[in-house]
């Protein structure tokens, strides 16, 4: 198999970015506005998102290419499939004790509700 990466929909994997530092900066500010002192502090993070945002748009418009989805529908089963593997990820590091069971769900409900939305975008802009 092989990806034609001058065939991605660039627009798209632009629009994604956005749309997901939109979506985490009014997910985080609802559930985490009470715990500011808890934060690292400096703005590497905020740098960090914003990367992080365009290569998870980038890496989903990838697999829906490469799965060939062309559809709002095809593409946000391919990003729930995603959010959901992402889910185990952080299901096994709770059981473990590595992370506290609150923080799990809100990892868990962001990574599936985002990486949906971005599989509907590239799915519906392919």
């Amino acid at each position: 198999m092989t990806i034609d990466f001058g065939s991605l929909n660039y627009l798209a994997v632009i629009i994604g970015g956005f749309l997901y530092m939109i979506y985490g900066g009014i997910y985080y500010s609802t559930l985490l506005s009470n715990k500011k002192e808890q934060q690292t502090k400096g703005t590497f993070k905020y740098i960090y998102s914003v990367i992080i945002a365009f290569i998870s748009s980038f890496l989903v418009a990838v697999l829906v290419h490469a799965v060939s989805a062309e559809s709002l529908l095809q593409g946000a089963l391919i990003g729930f499939i995603i959010g959901i593997i992402i889910k185990m990820v952080y299901v096994k590091n709770a059981l473990f004790g590595l992370i506290s069971k609150k923080s799990t769900l809100i990892a868990i409900c962001d990574h599936v509700v985002i990486f949906s939305l971005l599989g509907a975008l590239h799915g519906w802009m392919s």
